[in-house]
């Protein structure tokens, strides 16, 4: 951390609207006034941060992914009017050799923080059935993808989240600091849980995620799943992690009713925080807590 002034606060992260979810189906934010309107009511449940995915704006394309600059940019905007200081972190993965896209948002908005997948997954789900949920696929996210990633968000003064899908993508981020492709300052890790030909929502992973990563380094888990999830937060929690959840992990609450809007979700979490001992960080803290430029600045940006 680089600040040892807040003591040992959670940082909560709305993961407001995900990827694909179709807002036909689910109460998922698409317009820019949607993300405004949803990103309020998780700021004032607790989180200071917003995972954010970009939407196709057309009519009846809003389940579809945008890398348009100006839609990044709109709804950056929105965001950032409806919630003062909030701390934006903006997605960036993509599938295939063509990822100019996200490389273009990011130097379109400057955003504080951004995904930066660390490494590649066999992105796999079977049915019940036994049949493929979808056609398997390989979500590829090698060293030298990774490394144009960290370049362009070293220009644009934003702080990579390495996002960790499996054990070995935790032990490949020490090897990015080893070998000088990551220079800045600790990495921030995010252990995404719950995929499910990746790392299972699992409690008693955790203590051996955190033996792998950096010393010190600051860490969350994202955790994907239904009732399963909670009981993984509560721990994260007890272990000193930061907590993040929406519309874009989970539909669910812990008694396994269906969340119609992500301020419940958030709300959840900063009382799993609360209930491991822990106070919930303001946006003002969580930046002095990752070392991130002030608000005023990141307005302008």
């Amino acid at each position: 951390m680089h600040s040892t002034d807040h003591g040992n606060k959670a940082i909560i992260t709305c993961a407001i609207t995900g990827v694909l979810t179709d807002p036909g189906q689910h109460h998922v934010p698409v317009t820019p006034e949607q993300l405004a309107k949803e990103a309020r009511r998780a700021y004032d449940a607790g989180a200071a941060v917003v995972h954010v995915h970009f939407r196709n704006q057309e009519p009846g394309k809003g389940h579809l992914p945008s890398w348009d600059p100006q839609v990044a940019r709109d709804c950056v905007q929105a965001m950032r009017e409806a919630c003062p200081g909030l701390i934006i972190n903006q997605t960036t993965g993509v599938v295939g050799p063509n990822y100019q896209g996200p490389l273009d948002c990011l130097r379109a908005t400057r955003p504080e923080m951004a995904a930066c997948n660390a490494g590649s997954l066999n992105y796999l789900k079977v049915r019940s059935n036994g049949t493929w949920a979808w056609p398997p696929m390989l979500f590829d996210n090698q060293p030298a993808k990774v490394k144009d990633f960290i370049d362009v968000m070293l220009e644009t003064r934003t702080l990579p989240e390495f996002e960790c899908f499996d054990v070995g993508i935790v032990r490949c981020v020490e090897m990015y600091v080893q070998t000088g492709m990551y220079t800045e300052r600790l990495p921030e890790y995010n252990f995404v849980m719950g995929v499910e030909s990746g790392m299972p929502a699992d409690p008693d992973l955790l203590p051996i995620l955190l033996k792998l990563k950096i010393k010190d380094a600051p860490w969350q888990a994202t955790v994907i799943g239904r009732s399963e999830i909670w009981p993984v937060h509560q721990r994260v929690a007890e272990l000193g992690g930061h907590l993040r959840t929406g519309l874009e992990d989970t539909f669910y609450l812990p008694d396994g009713t269906k969340a119609d809007s992500n301020g419940p979700l958030i709300e959840k979490l900063a009382e799993y925080a609360r209930n491991a001992g822990r106070e919930v960080a303001s946006p003002q803290e969580a930046r002095g807590m990752l070392g991130l430029k002030e608000a005023a600045m990141a307005s302008d940006a």
